[in-house]
């Protein structure tokens, strides 16, 4: 692993135990089984949905493009806000408005078709 993969170990240590997978040239951050964050470019970070997205950009977040054929690709992950790094109570509460947006995506995925 890389010393910023080890960091946020530690960085989530309130929040709860973390893993990292490798992933498109980056890291995909798992808690309970479920992705809700993703380390890439030297940035973190979370996930996102129509209930927290708000706060990602009140906090002045940005969201992880990447281009695919010429165009930008915007995914529901933005980046976390730089306290984040510093305050493991304040890694903890992003962390888990994440990782509810993660649960949120997952439930959405096995929700009944009618």
């Amino acid at each position: 692993m890389n010393e910023s993969i080890d960091y946020l170990h530690e960085v989530f240590d309130a929040f709860g135990p973390i893993r990292a997978r490798r992933m498109f040239g980056g890291w995909g951050i798992y808690h309970d089984g479920l992705m809700f964050g993703l380390y890439a470019a030297g940035r973190l970070y979370l996930k996102t949905d129509a209930h927290n997205v708000a706060q990602f950009e009140a906090a002045g977040s940005e969201p992880f493009t990447y281009t695919q054929r010429g165009k930008a690709v915007k995914l529901s992950y933005w980046s976390a806000p730089e306290a984040v790094l510093d305050d493991r109570d304040e890694a903890r509460y992003w962390g888990l408005t994440a990782f509810e947006a993660a649960l949120r995506a997952q439930a959405a995925k096995h929700k009944p078709k009618r």
